[in-house]
């Protein structure tokens, strides 16, 4: 997240806000001639809480801005961003939702599972407002649970995997072990071996249990890609938010080798241009589609509540094409979607 030189109107609105671990980040200025119920005069005013990484990982929390983003755009009004950091604790994630409703923020959307139980805690404080929370099933009458069936997606890359590799040897680096990712796992490798039971997956995470590091380490990324390089294997699958960006790197660096990247399509990230050549295809996850949806829904008075999954077959995952890698295998990726979607495979969610 860049920091400003200057402390944002949205940053002097409470006094809370100045108090907050998080320092200050985007905050939209209003545009007018745009109203709205669900936000202040001039357009809606929607609050962000990142997990660790924030803007500019790359890859999860980018998608969730890019959503925001849209609905700025489109709605008028203002964005107020804060980040988690890696030391956060169970009163820091609620202190920053509740800094975010005491500013009038509605809706407020949390990014990412680590937020639910103060999601749960904090909505139930503040019934007027909405809020929503990525990755996590959350139950309350004003939240929406944004959650995405991730093992589709990491399921097609699998197959891409299989049927790219040379060496019959191929990896999956884990950000953070926990039953999240473990679906990213769970789908991939199911995919390659569903494709060639013959290829050999290694499987390595970066950090375990409460160290969210591994989802924030590009360098952690790096060296468990290149260890994997290094091992023999030759297309490797990060699920690890910006921390894949160094696997990547790493892949970039030895011929023949081919990097998936995951929840953006990284081959069209700006400041990954250099590294396109290696970028096989994205495990994309529409977080942007679903918090807009939210967003939206708020604005139009008829906040989304309950679970709202974001499936293969709602277009909220998907495996990206960008960089024409994947053509002469196209018909085969095809066909293991329409299976997924149809329900003739069923894509496990655990390893």
């Amino acid at each position: 997240m860049r920091r400003v030189a200057k402390l944002s109107a949205a940053c002097l609105a409470t006094a809370a806000l100045a108090l907050s671990a998080t320092a200050c980040g985007k905050t939209s200025s209003d545009n007018a001639g745009s109203s709205s119920s669900g936000g202040a005069k001039g357009g809606i005013k929607i609050g962000l809480a990142y997990d660790v990484g924030g803007r500019g990982d790359r890859s999860f929390n980018d998608s969730a801005a890019r959503g925001a983003d849209k609905a700025e755009k489109q709605f008028g009004g203002s964005i107020k961003e804060l980040t988690a950091k890696t030391s956060d604790t169970e009163p820091d994630r609620e202190q920053r939702l509740q800094d975010l409703a005491d500013a009038g923020y509605n809706p407020i959307v949390a990014v990412g599972y680590a937020y639910a139980p103060s999601v749960q805690k904090i909505a139930a404080k503040y019934p007027k407002t909405s809020f929503g929370i990525v990755d996590s099933v959350v139950d309350g009458k004003n939240v929406d649970s944004i959650t995405f069936t991730e093992e589709q997606s990491s399921y097609l890359a699998g197959v891409a995997a299989a049927l790219k590799t040379k060496k019959a040897h191929v990896g999956f680096i884990g950000g953070v072990d926990n039953p999240l990712i473990k679906k990213f796992e769970a789908g991939y490798v199911q995919g390659v071996h569903d494709t060639n039971p013959k290829v050999k997956v290694d499987v390595q995470y970066l950090s375990h249990g409460q160290d969210t590091s591994g989802f924030s380490s590009p360098d952690k990324g790096q060296q468990a890609a290149q260890g994997m390089l290094d091992n023999g294997a030759d297309v490797v699958y990060s699920a690890a938010g910006s921390s894949g960006t160094g696997a990547i790197e790493a892949v970039n660096g030895v011929k023949g080798a081919w990097a998936i990247g995951v929840d953006s399509d990284q081959y069209n990230i700006p400041g990954m241009e250099k590294y396109k050549s290696s970028i096989l295809t994205s495990a994309v996850k529409n977080v942007d589609v679903g918090v807009f949806d939210f967003i939206q829904s708020v604005k139009d008075g008829k906040p989304l509540t309950g679970n709202n999954v974001y499936s293969l077959a709602k277009g909220g995952v998907s495996l990206a094409t960008s960089g024409g890698y994947l053509k002469d295998i196209q018909p085969k990726l095809d066909a293991a979607k329409q299976k997924i979607v149809d329900g003739k495979i069923k894509v496990k969610t655990t390893p």
